[in-house]
């Protein structure tokens, strides 16, 4: 069963408005490459945290989140050693066992463009490991202006699962 919960959704019987996830981040010198700019290595770590972080504040004190693919990256430039950096995240699109978020990398300074944004996918698991439903009260943030960059560039994304087909092939070895 494929289906898609758009816009915003009951959450344990009531309305909640934070579904958005703000993390700020101090470039130090251990996160930079030899340019003395932000590594890539790092900037997939501080995303990551915060996909996860918005995923699990989404989905509540039922989530049992594993990450199952990163979707998209966008790096726009560099961002050097000492500059502190804030990191949004929210959950824009809910399937039955699967959640997108969505992060941008913001600089503090205003009306500046991210320097970085991305796509990561989190399927809920059971105890097993194997995908399990979701909570139907999931809130979503796909009606927000902000966000509408990377839910075109998901709209645009072709990814499906293949959790269903390797479970049916088994997992002998011939």
């Amino acid at each position: 069963m494929d289906y898609v919960f758009p816009g915003v959704h009951r959450y344990n019987g009531d309305m909640s408005e934070t579904y958005e996830i703000a993390t700020h981040r101090l470039i130090l010198p251990a996160d930079a490459n030899h340019f003395g700019t932000l590594y890539a290595g790092s900037l997939l770590k501080y995303g990551l945290e915060a996909a996860y972080a918005a995923a699990t504040h989404g989905v509540g004190n039922e989530a049992n989140l594993m990450l199952r693919r990163v979707l998209s990256v966008e790096c726009r430039r560099a961002v050097p050693v000492g500059t502190l950096v804030e990191i949004k995240g929210a959950i824009l699109q809910v399937r039955q066992c699967h959640i997108v978020v969505g992060v941008v990398g913001m600089p503090l300074a205003a009306s500046d463009l991210p320097w970085m944004d991305g796509l990561f996918g989190f399927v809920q698991v059971d105890k097993k490991g194997l995908p399990a439903e979701l909570p139907e009260t999931i809130q979503t943030a796909s009606k927000k202006v902000f966000w509408k960059p990377l839910l075109n560039r998901l709209a645009e994304t072709k990814t499906r699962g293949a959790t269903a087909e390797w479970i049916a092939a088994g997992t002998e070895q011939s």
